[in-house]
């Protein structure tokens, strides 16, 4: 026995043998609204526009603190890496030279005080590192 084949504009499920027009998940009548795509490429544009931005932005502020932090390193391995006979006092500012040797070191005595090239002046913190004033 041959089953009878339905129209075209007709949706029958064979498989369960019902008429499911309505669960389908797209347009099956002529009459029924236009399926569009919404165009999403501008809000992509946009908005990858402004996550670059924002990162960007994320990245120079953490590059900022990578070279305050780099700085910081140098100054206390310049200054730990001088040449002093003395214990340092937190919260006492130190002034650091170098000599005729081209060898750094750590003196408590101010640069307008003696003729040895001045490198900076510093002041030990709390954390034991050396700020540069």
């Amino acid at each position: 026995m041959m089953s009878e084949k339905k129209p075209d504009q007709v949706v029958f499920n064979e498989e369960e043998n019902r008429y499911d027009a309505a669960l389908k998940p797209y347009a099956t009548d002529v009459s029924a609204p236009v399926i569009t795509i919404p165009d999403t490429v501008a809000w992509k544009n946009t908005n990858v526009h402004k996550v670059n931005k924002q990162v960007k932005a994320k990245y120079d502020e953490l590059k900022a603190q990578y070279d305050v932090l780099m700085e910081e390193f140098e100054y206390n391995n310049l200054v730990y890496n001088a040449k002093f006979t003395f214990e340092p006092i937190v919260g006492e500012i130190y002034h650091l030279y170098r000599n005729r040797k081209e060898e750094p070191f750590l003196s408590i005595i101010a640069p307008s005080e003696c003729s040895f090239d001045h490198l900076g002046t510093f002041r030990l913190n709390a954390d034991k590192m050396w700020e540069r004033l």
